[in-house]
């Protein structure tokens, strides 16, 4: 019986030929040397697995939201980027695990699948980072991590999301990617909410009053310059309140100058520089248990810039895991 029976959706499992780079008769320079590919329905995890990459190829959400669609690219993208890279890590097993597929617009069934990966990757204590596709791969990834921990007695997950928009509206018909955190806030009362980068013109008031009215602990993008102090403290007052942490990062938080293949490009974003810090920090709390990169938008992006940021993102996630 197939791992995603009953879900109306599409999944490709890991191929060896997404990953690419310079040829080199040296072994482990590059990300491309170093990955290894398997199937998410038949992996049963007899070797240590330390970190497993999973795509979410699904712009349905960003559709329903009436944004630029092309994100169901953004996985290969990254990849293609990623592989490139140089590494600068020691003994970390990392496994690409393909990607699932948005099939016509069963956007929740995606979702479904996402979370069942997700669910799997972190019950062997391997740490997910999924690749989107738009922000509705929180509700899925969310989703992932509760059903992970349903048997366990310490379930506080604190949310981290980098992102211009609180993604914090009501489902008035379909969800989409402006929805996932009011979902999350509203179905599982465990979970804590904060958010980084927020811009007072991509939100309207009533996401203020909704973030107020959930408590939902945020920091303008004005704030985000520099990793202050400030932030710091804000972000150990949070950290000590949850048992674990998701990460999840929308590519439209960052300025439209290191990020234009986005759904909604914003010259006022933060910097990389700027998320490496805040990230770097997150990761000494030895907390995290699932990460996500979200909203890459191909069709918009400039000399791949863009995608190069997604993968650098996610060499620094492993290189800090």
């Amino acid at each position: 019986m197939s791992f995603f029976n009953h879900l109306k959706v599409d999944y490709t499992a890991g191929n060896q030929k997404d990953w690419t780079g310079r040829k080199t008769v040296l072994e482990n320079q590059y990300w491309y040397q170093n990955i290894t590919v398997s199937n998410i329905e038949n992996e049963n995890f007899d070797a240590e697995i330390n970190i497993g990459l999973i795509g979410y190829s699904c712009d349905e959400g960003v559709r329903r939201n009436q944004g630029r669609i092309g994100a169901r690219k953004g996985p290969a993208s990254v990849r293609n980027k990623l592989g490139k890279i140089p590494i600068h890590f020691n003994n970390k097993n990392i496994v690409d695990f393909g990607d699932i597929i948005c099939f016509d617009d069963h956007l929740e069934d995606c979702q479904k699948a996402l979370s069942k990966s997700i669910s799997k990757l972190i019950s062997n204590k391997v740490l997910p980072i999924a690749i989107g596709g738009g922000h509705d791969i929180a509700y899925a990834n969310f989703s992932g991590i509760k059903d992970a921990l349903k048997d366990s007695t310490k379930n506080n997950i604190g949310i981290i999301n980098f992102d211009a928009h609180f993604d914090l509206r009501t489902v008035e018909t379909l969800p989409n990617s402006g929805t996932p955190f009011n979902q999350i806030l509203s179905e599982y009362k465990e979970a804590s909410y904060f958010a980084i980068g927020i811009q007072q013109q991509s939100n309207t008031k009533e996401l203020f009053e909704i973030a107020d009215k959930n408590n939902v602990s945020y920091v303008s993008n004005l704030e985000c310059e520099t990793f202050t102090e400030s932030l710091k403290n804000k972000l150990t007052s949070f950290i000590k309140k949850a048992d674990y942490l998701y990460i999840t990062i929308d590519l439209d938080g960052f300025s439209s100058a290191f990020a234009t293949g986005v759904s909604a490009p914003s010259p006022l974003g933060f910097s990389p520089n700027f998320v490496y810090k805040t990230l770097e920090f997150l990761f000494e709390s030895k907390k995290v248990v699932s990460c996500d990169i979200a909203e890459l938008n191909p069709d918009f992006d400039i000399d791949n810039n863009t995608a190069g940021l997604a993968a650098k993102l996610v060499d620094f996630i492993v290189l800090n895991a």
